[in-house]
């Protein structure tokens, strides 16, 4: 049987507080400030998930960002994946997001994206040392992957053909 993504008496944090920023789950509730973010710099952002993601799409309209809102909503309460929104301090600007989902490859724990509006990216690398100090203190990973950031999608690809292949 496969070790599960996180263990049943593990409670994912709902948010959290930095200097910088404010986690808080990616829901429907944020929905307005999450899709200013995302077109905001939507052609910058294609291919956070890799070379071959369409997303976001620059015709991606407000009504499919609130559903897509609203699965991640569903996953985080499910247990099977952790999205969350950044918002700066004073919570009234969505400046990214951050996507804790189960690996795709046996040598890591989880698999984690995140990404930074265009009006921001300044802050870009304090957020991903955020992200990595807050993994390291708040969840139970003990190894995680940052495809295309840590890893490239070069060797990120070429790490699943060979586990597939094994």
């Amino acid at each position: 049987m496969a070790k599960p993504f996180i263990a049943d008496n593990f409670e994912p944090p709902r948010c959290f507080e930095s200097t910088y920023f404010h986690f808080r789950v990616l829901e429907d509730q944020v929905a307005a400030l999450d899709f200013d973010a995302v077109m905001s710099s939507q052609q910058r952002l294609q291919g956070i998930f890799g070379p071959a993601s369409d997303w976001p799409r620059s015709d991606m309209t407000f009504a499919e960002n609130s559903l897509s809102l609203q699965v991640h909503q569903q996953e985080f309460y499910l247990g099977k994946a952790f999205a969350y929104s950044v918002l700066n301090k004073s919570k009234d600007k969505c400046l990214g997001s951050i996507y804790i989902d189960p690996s795709q490859s046996a040598h890591y724990d989880c698999d984690v994206h995140l990404w930074i509006r265009d009006d921001s990216i300044e802050l870009d690398e304090l957020l991903y040392q955020t992200v990595i100090d807050w993994l390291a203190e708040s969840w139970p990973f003990a190894k995680v992957a940052f495809p295309g950031r840590a890893i490239s999608w070069e060797l990120w690809h070429k790490e699943l053909n060979s586990l597939r292949n094994s």
